[in-house]
């Protein structure tokens, strides 16, 4: 990797630096737009006491869930986690730590981080164990409690395309979480499906300047499901 190119071709290269007790912070919504490979690569590493934010934590033997299996995080923070018997068991027999959080609180706490800005005030979670022990202060009489951003060593996203500067676009469902992800990790790493050739990407299109990334690889995904529903055939 030389000048502004910051493209990788190994998952070693991709993580280099990434050690026991280190903050994570993963794109993704359900399966939807996971770093699949790059979650593997962790799993791989060995590393313990991560904390991880995310969305949710994946399912059982898929996404963020492997790192479950041998216990690599110390503590998730994350909206949904109704999709894993194995987080449950771990939650249960106070084996992982668990930081509930609004799903858009936890996506302005990304932006936040990224953006420089420290703490922000939101009426979501007033009244709730969510804002217990929060500072609270009103706004033309609605209080709001204060949010602390979120910022990580690593951020973990995945992109549909990507050129070799690290500039990113990506595709439906996935920008939920995955926009706000890249730019708030100290490392950010993207996995990537193409890698195009610079000026090739539209700049209007753009939704990561490649100012934020700092290595892509490619990666092939499987793009599991989490629950598939069908339609009853009519009778």
């Amino acid at each position: 990797m030389s000048g502004f190119d910051k493209v990788v071709t190994s998952y070693e290269e991709a993580m280099e630096g990434l050690t026991d007790g280190m903050t994570v912070i993963a794109g993704g919504f359900g399966l939807c737009g996971i770093p699949e490979g790059l979650i593997g690569q962790i799993k791989t590493m060995g590393v313990k006491d991560l904390t991880v934010v995310s969305n949710n934590c994946g399912v059982d033997g898929f996404g963020l869930g492997i790192l479950l299996e041998d216990r690599q995080i110390r503590k998730m923070v994350s909206s949904y986690v109704g999709e894993n018997a194995l987080f449950e068991k771990q939650l249960l027999a106070n084996e992982l730590e668990v930081e509930l959080t609004p799903q858009g609180t936890l996506a302005e706490k990304m932006r936040a981080g990224g953006a420089g800005i420290p703490a922000f005030y939101t009426a979501t979670g007033y009244g709730t164990p969510v804002g217990e022990g929060k500072e609270v202060k009103e706004f033309d009489g609605r209080p709001y409690i204060l949010e602390e951003s979120i910022t990580g060593d690593f951020a973990i996203v995945k992109a549909w395309k990507a050129d070799r500067y690290g500039n990113c676009i990506y595709r439906h469902t996935a920008r939920n979480f995955n926009p706000m992800a890249a730019t708030a990790g100290k490392i950010t790493v993207v996995e990537v499906e193409e890698i195009v050739e610079a000026g090739e990407l539209d700049p209007a299109q753009t939704h990561t300047p490649g100012i934020y990334v700092d290595r892509v690889i490619k990666g092939s995904f499987e793009k599991r499901i989490e629950r598939k529903v069908l339609a009853k055939e009519e009778r």
